[in-house]
């Protein structure tokens, strides 16, 4: 086993799109010039980035969270503005609301969509016929797009390499520690077993699901975080439903919407997509437990009770699934908000601890490194 250290001014751990989009904004905005990103994947985006629905939202499906839905129809026209090639808008959005069962009422949702200020207008009678009426109580277009995470991973690779950004992968961080004259030490091991010794002057952890995984004198988060093996069914969808997305509200219901990265759909479900949870803790790894769980497909019950509302559904055809981890806040398990996590490790001078739980917030994220001041 072989070990080196080098110097560096920043070490971004994780190779999502937010860690990505961290290393290109400390680039070009800030003025670092020595940036490593180190990601344990082979490539850029492949976790949580990747296997999800792909939305990019614009707050309608929060009317529970009112500045989540406010920051989310704010963010919109500014994701589609910075990764145009990478949004998809060629398809029609519904919202429908559910007569039984559902936490908002149509007039409740017709108002909240007014509030935030987001586009909102009844389906014509051709749409509306797609819905069981005596499950749906409205029928809703709405302005919401897809993304392609493909098409962010190729424009992340691209940025990098033209900020000078050097990213390793299959590289694994294992630790952060205090290093000398208010630097951090860097620890991780490449795939082989070869351990790394990095020192810098700032780090951030943006490994997702594995923010509580580092040993050394890292401190753990102060939020309390939640996991999650989820489930994302990947579908055909029949003829009458190809060019749509739909989402049923607000409760346990569902949504299917464009997965551009593979000219399919998702499919998923309130009751059906999560599979277990626990609360985060450091020693229990989610990826460990995602990689030792029996991933059997719940994609019958999702589609037979989806059926009942949009009986189109039966006609699709299930092509495969996506399972990942996903994490929550846990202090926002009631009102379904997203806000960021974006934490500045006191115990640990210049380490920061970033998790997001939409595309979208990355300009929340940005926001608070705006307001960084850094040596």
């Amino acid at each position: 086993m072989q070990s080196k250290d080098t110097d560096q001014d920043t070490v971004i751990v994780g190779g999502g799109f937010y860690g990505a989009a961290i290393a290109i904004y400390l680039a070009k905005q800030r003025g670092f010039k020595r940036i490593v990103l180190l990601e344990r994947e082979p490539a850029l985006l492949m976790r949580a980035s990747y296997n999800n629905q792909a939305r990019v939202h614009n707050g309608y499906h929060y009317p529970r969270s009112f500045i989540t839905a406010y920051r989310s129809r704010v963010n919109l026209p500014k994701f589609v503005h910075d990764w145009p090639d990478a949004v998809t808008q060629d398809f029609t959005k519904i919202y429908a609301i559910a007569r039984r069962n559902s936490k908002v009422t149509a007039r409740q949702f017709d108002r909240f969509c007014r509030e935030i200020g987001a586009k909102v207008r009844p389906a014509e009678p051709s749409l509306r016929a797609l819905f069981e009426p005596n499950l749906i109580e409205d029928v809703f277009l709405v302005r919401e797009y897809a993304f392609n995470a493909t098409r962010l991973a190729s424009w992340a690779a691209r940025e990098l390499e033209d900020c000078g950004v050097q990213v390793r992968f299959r590289t694994r961080v294992t630790g952060i520690s205090k290093g000398p004259n208010n630097t951090l030490k860097i620890v991780s091991t490449r795939e082989g077993g070869e351990e790394e010794g990095l020192t810098c002057r700032y780090a951030f952890n943006c490994t997702y699901s594995g923010l509580n995984q580092l040993n050394g004198d890292f401190p753990g988060t102060k939020t309390r975080l939640k996991q999650e093996i989820t489930e994302i069914a990947l579908m055909q969808a029949p003829p009458a439903l190809e060019n749509l997305g739909i989402t049923v509200m607000d409760g346990p219901f569902f949504s299917m919407m464009p997965f551009p990265a593979r000219g399919l759909h998702t499919l998923s479900h309130v009751r059906y997509t999560p599979h277990m949870h626990w609360r985060d803790e450091h020693g229990v790894d989610p990826y460990e437990k995602l990689g030792g769980y029996e991933c059997s497909t719940r994609v019958e019950r999702m589609v037979r009770d989806v059926g009942r509302y949009l009986p189109a559904m039966l006609n699709s055809k299930y092509v495969e699934s996506l399972f990942e981890i996903k994490t929550l806040l846990l202090k926002n398990e009631g009102d379904d908000g997203r806000p960021i996590l974006f934490e500045k490790h006191s115990e640990l001078p210049g380490c920061y601890s970033v998790l997001g739980g939409k595309i979208d917030n990355i300009y929340d994220v940005l926001e608070k490194l705006d307001a960084e001041i850094f040596d």
